[in-house]
């Protein structure tokens, strides 16, 4: 049986492994990052996870921090650069999380952690995506990531929570690799991410 516990045993040996066999490439993209996108390069944002706990996700920042004459931060598009389009599109602005797989935060495969403040607007069908861990990558990502509405995405996260298998994952961890490859759906069409989730799907 495929439970939560050996899932857990998997993301965590696989998290250690994969920390020190990309641990020269995330030292690469830290200092690329921190030389032509931010002094800062590491993104940290709370997430709800597991049974909705609060907790810490590690990114690479793709974006600068600049900010207009008022001091807000400008539009995505404006702070998107070409070296911070080429590490998301190669999704390795993704490799701090598995320092979160390693702690128990997140797992490799489950609904991406969204937003803190979505969780006073979510649907009780939608809160099903926290009944499971979530991950770095999912069944919305394989199936059109940010290109997707967001109905579909968390019609694609509560069938995920519903139906937790180990051959589900295998496969979502293949396909991964392939839309990595591919550079499928890293945006939506005429944005530089995705819309905000307003509570009406």
């Amino acid at each position: 049986m495929y439970s939560m516990f050996f899932k857990r045993i998997l993301d965590f040996f696989g998290a250690l492994i994969l920390i020190v066999l990309t641990s020269p490439i995330m030292l690469i993209v830290y200092f690329l990052v921190r030389k032509n996108i931010s002094h800062t390069p590491i993104f940290r944002q709370e997430r709800p996870g597991l049974n909705e706990k609060i907790f810490k996700i590690y990114k690479f920042k793709t974006m600068s921090d600049e900010k207009d004459e008022n001091g807000e931060l400008l539009p995505d598009e404006l702070r998107l650069n070409e070296y911070g389009k080429k590490i998301r599109s190669l999704s390795l602005d993704e490799l701090p999380q598995l320092f979160n797989v390693l702690k128990g935060d997140m797992s490799f495969i489950g609904p991406r952690p969204l937003l803190v403040e979505y969780l006073k607007i979510y649907s009780s069908n939608q809160r099903l995506r926290h009944t499971v861990r979530p991950g770095i990558t999912g069944l919305a990502q394989v199936n059109g990531r940010n290109a997707i509405s967001w109905e579909k995405k968390f019609e694609y996260d509560t069938q995920y929570a519903r139906n937790l298998t180990f051959m589900q994952d295998v496969k979502i961890a293949l396909l991964t690799i392939k839309k990595v490859i591919k550079k499928d759906g890293v945006s939506k069409e005429g944005m530089a991410t995705t819309e905000k989730f307003n509570g009406k799907n």
